[in-house]
Formats: structure tokens, C-alpha cells, sequence
């Protein structure tokens, strides 16, 4: 493996856990976004020196994630997968799952929590907390349903007016 794909992939693997990942996820998702052909699990635990069973439950776990998409070469049984196409896809569906995973159930619990009739003014204070939470929470959320409708070439634009929003916003306070 050239150096500076192993540096990737050794980054990702090392990165993977800060992420919500494992070790052997990040390694794999990272070969698979720099090799240029569809790879399948044997050429994959060669490369990375990783049992075949590691192998299948990371891609699982990357199949998930919707990080990754299956193949097939006539006359061969075997799987093969590669990352989804663009940076921009990629950003979307790693967003997506974070959204589904973490996001909708805070959001959720905190719905539920709100219903309730405070007892105590610890409560009041605490339920007042969470409303400020749960505002915050979906505000963003819906930001993010826009965000998910725009085209690469939009969020980039998006991107790029960041420091001059933040500017005007500085000037506005």
C-alpha cells in the first residue's frame, strides 16, 4: 500500500472511535474511498491485514451508515463495495444517520418530557432547560432539511458565504 494512502487509513482507523466507529470501520471506509476500482472483503482483509469476519461486520456496519454500495461482476459470487460517489453524498448520509441515531431520540424523549406538569420549581427550571434544548435541537433540524435538499453546488456556495455571514453578523451586533 503506497504511504500516504496507509497514512489515510491509519488516520481514519485512529479517528474512527472519536467518531462513534470502530478502529476497523474507519480503515476500511478510508481504503474504500481512495481506491479507484470497487474492492470485495478478501481483497480488503488482505490489504489491511483483518479476518474475513472483522471484515463482513464492518461492512455491515458501513452498509448502515449508507456509507457504501454493493457490486457485482458477472461470473463472480463475490460482493464487491465501494464509498458512495461524491464528498458532498458522503456528507449527507454520515448527517442522515447522525440525524436518525442521535438527534430523533433526543428530540423525541424531549417531546415526551415537555408534556409533563411541572411538580416542583426544580422542575419548572429543569423542564424550562429542556425547551431551550429541544428549540435549539429543532431549529437545526429543520435547517438540516434544507441543507439535505440542496445540490452540491448550493451547500458549497453555502460554505463559502460562512465567514462573510459571520462578519455581517458581527457588524450587525
Amino acid at each position: 500500500m503506497p504511504p500516504s494512502i496507509e497514512a489515510f487509513v491509519v488516520h481514519f482507523g485512529e479517528m474512527g472511535s472519536r467518531w462513534g466507529i470502530n478502529r476497523t470501520v474507519g480503515q476500511i471506509y478510508a481504503l474504500l474511498f481512495v481506491t479507484d476500482r470497487p474492492l470485495n472483503a478478501d481483497e480488503i482483509g488482505t490489504t489491511l491485514g483483518i479476518s474475513r469476519s472483522n471484515v463482513s461486520m464492518s461492512l455491515k456496519e458501513l452498509e448502515a451508515w449508507q456509507l457504501v454500495t454493493l457490486s457485482r461482476k458477472p461470473g463472480d459470487r463475490r460482493e464487491y463495495y465501494t464509498t458512495l460517489g461524491s464528498v458532498w453524498d458522503i456528507f449527507k448520509a454520515v448527517a442522515a444517520e447522525r440525524r436518525r441515531r442521535e438527534v430523533e431520540p433526543t428530540l423525541s424523549m424531549l417531546r415526551q418530557e415537555l408534556l409533563r406538569t411541572p411538580a416542583s420549581d426544580e422542575e419548572r427550571h429543569a423542564l424550562a432547560r429542556m425547551r431551550e434544548m429541544y428549540e435549539l435541537a429543532e431549529q437545526a433540524n429543520q435547517w438540516f432539511d434544507e441543507l439535505q435538499r440542496l445540490s452540491p453546488e448550493s451547500m458549497r456556495q453555502l460554505m463559502r458565504l460562512g465567514s462573510q455571514v459571520q462578519k455581517f453578523l458581527v457588524a450587525k451586533d
